[in-house]
């Protein structure tokens, strides 16, 4: 599932083509909006929340997707051929750009009104502009014996984690996966890792936590199974409980 600085840039690239400009066509390719038409509004503007991305209408509406783990977008000018694909579930176009989305785990539409009914939920957003910590960790010392590898990929406790940014931040806080959360000593330098490692990724094609932009350097431990670790040199070890949350560590420089 993509983390929440790759939705924060997919969400400015569809901002940059749709927002500002009228709907020539909206083809919705799944069953419940397959007779909806947004022909003729304009796109306000379009922005993540979290991992959800909100496409508003000047007619009070909000086009609602989520990536899940295979979907994307992809703008195309709106000159350009766009080939016939099974995996196309929403189409999107104005006078001068088309934007398909590709297996979108979740497509709807809503009033924008109600947009709280998919985003009430979430926690403060890493990249949101009301991005607070103190409550972020005000959420992760609701449950203080839940492991806190499970509690920062709960996105009703702050929403953008992903499995790379979970290993990563909590490997270079020296903390175990495992470790529950009321026993991590500062909280509030964790989240605030978290949030400052996203801001500086968001504008990238990938992430790099290292500082390192070379191919294979990338990351501290995410990706790295059996690898030295690139400080103390014990094997990086991995860890899949459900096959997808995949977790990475060092299971000597994170206690």
């Amino acid at each position: 599932m993509p983390e929440g600085d790759a939705v924060w840039l997919t969400a400015r690239r569809l901002h940059e083509a749709l927002a500002g400009r009228v709907l020539t066509r909206s083809d919705f390719r799944v069953p419940r909006y397959a007779t909806v038409s947004l022909a003729g509004q304009s796109v306000t503007e379009a922005l993540a929340r979290g991992k959800h991305l909100l496409i508003r209408t000047d007619a009070g509406l909000t086009v609602h997707t989520h990536l899940k783990m295979e979907g994307s977008w992809r703008v195309l000018p709106a000159s350009a051929r766009l080939a016939e694909n099974y995996k196309v579930r929403l189409v999107l176009a104005n006078a001068e750009w088309q934007a398909a989305g590709y297996q979108l785990g979740i497509t709807e539409v809503l009033r924008t009104a109600a947009e709280d009914r998919v985003t009430g939920h979430l926690g403060p957003d890493l990249l949101g502009p009301g991005w607070d910590p103190a409550e972020a960790v005000r959420r992760l010392s609701r449950q203080p014996e839940r492991p806190i590898g499970e509690a920062l990929l709960d996105q009703r406790n702050l929403a953008g984690i992903g499995t790379i940014y979970r290993a990563e931040v909590l490997f270079l806080r020296g903390v175990s996966p495992w470790r529950p959360a009321g026993a991590v000593d500062d909280l509030t330098a964790l989240v605030t890792l978290a949030q400052q490692l996203l801001e500086a990724n968001k504008e990238r094609p990938r992430q790099v936590t290292t500082g390192l932009t070379g191919r294979g350097n990338e990351t501290w431990v995410y990706g790295r199974r059996g690898a030295p670790c690139r400080r103390c040199g014990t094997p990086v070890r991995k860890h899949a409980p459900d096959g997808e949350r995949v977790i990475y560590w060092c299971p000597s420089c994170q206690q």
